[in-house]
């Protein structure tokens, strides 16, 4: 049972914002979702461990750009970490250049601070609508770039841990495709430390505009969705197969498989989780009986 009581006193404590009984569609990318009993808008770390303490139940939320949320909602708990966790600060020394930043920094403000400050290795992420949180969490990546690539250190708080908190060296032998060693986990990444290297400004731009570009003529970015559905299926894409399947436009409900991208299922309008999740298992049964594949859901779905 939750102490909607408690909970309250401990957000107006530190001046954080909550709701009751929030609507989760619009802090997701897919615009789908019920309600979760608490949502709280994460301002200070401290309050994670304050609430967690308490024996409530909880999700994590970032920028919502990964995640399918239940029709029913999500009982419990739901800390949201964004632009009141989204400092980001460069520094340098002789021993090399880096970025720190809290979790709730989105992906494209930290491109844009790497850009400012002449340094390279993050333009691959440029345009991925996620936080810095969310990146490392499913380990975010593209062409040819991913997180753990130029993730250096990660702090985060564990209920599990003596003190709450704990901080990982990155190894990146710890990672996989779109995995990292939190998923699963009780951890929940607060802050991060990028190293990266030094480049040319103008070089950098002009390949942070050149993957935007490619994003915006190649993906159904003028609908909802949750990004690339699928994983990559070993030795091949997930929207070749979809394609060649003939199920571009395929629709259940408000969900369809994008007529520009076959590896995007979009929210045509008013779609419902069950919608989505309907239609992904017929992609997949399709794709298997046609090619023999059994493609992996992405998408991460919250309940």
């Amino acid at each position: 049972m939750i102490d909607l009581n408690k909970l309250e006193k401990i957000c107006k404590k530190y001046g954080a914002e909550y709701e009751l009984n929030a609507p989760l569609a619009p802090y997701t990318t897919f615009k789908i979702g019920g309600a979760c009993d608490f949502l709280v808008k994460v301002n200070y770390i401290g309050l994670l461990q304050k609430i967690v303490q308490t024996g409530v139940s909880y999700r994590v939320l970032g920028n919502g750009s990964n995640v399918l949320v239940s029709d029913e909602g999500v009982r419990g708990v739901v800390f949201l970490i964004g632009s009141d966790l989204a400092k980001i600060e460069v520094t340098g020394d002789e021993h090399g250049d880096w970025i720190h930043c809290e979790a709730g920094a989105s992906l494209t403000n930290l491109c844009l601070a790497a850009r400012d400050a002449g340094l390279t290795g993050l333009e691959f992420a440029y345009g991925i609508p996620g936080s810095v949180g969310g990146a490392i969490y499913m380990n975010a990546g593209a062409y040819g770039g991913e997180m753990s690539n130029v993730v250096s250190a990660v702090n985060y708080f564990d209920e599990n841990a003596d003190d709450g908190f704990g901080t990982y060296i990155s190894d990146s032998a710890d990672f996989g495709y779109r995995k990292s060693p939190f998923m699963g986990t009780k951890k929940i990444i607060t802050y991060a430390s990028f190293e990266l290297q030094k480049g040319d400004k103008a070089q950098i731009t002009a390949k942070m505009n050149d993957f935007m570009q490619r994003r915006r003529d190649k993906q159904p970015l003028e609908f909802p969705s949750a990004g690339s559905t699928f994983k990559r299926p070993e030795g091949d894409y997930a929207s070749r197969l979809i394609d060649v399947c003939g199920l571009k436009g395929f629709t259940v409900g408000g969900a369809q498989v994008s007529e520009k991208h076959a590896g995007f299922v979009i929210n045509k309008g008013g779609a419902t989780c069950k919608d989505v999740l309907t239609l992904i298992e017929a992609v997949r049964e399709r794709v298997f009986k046609e090619t023999g594949i059994m493609l992996e859901r992405e998408v991460e779905v919250i309940k």
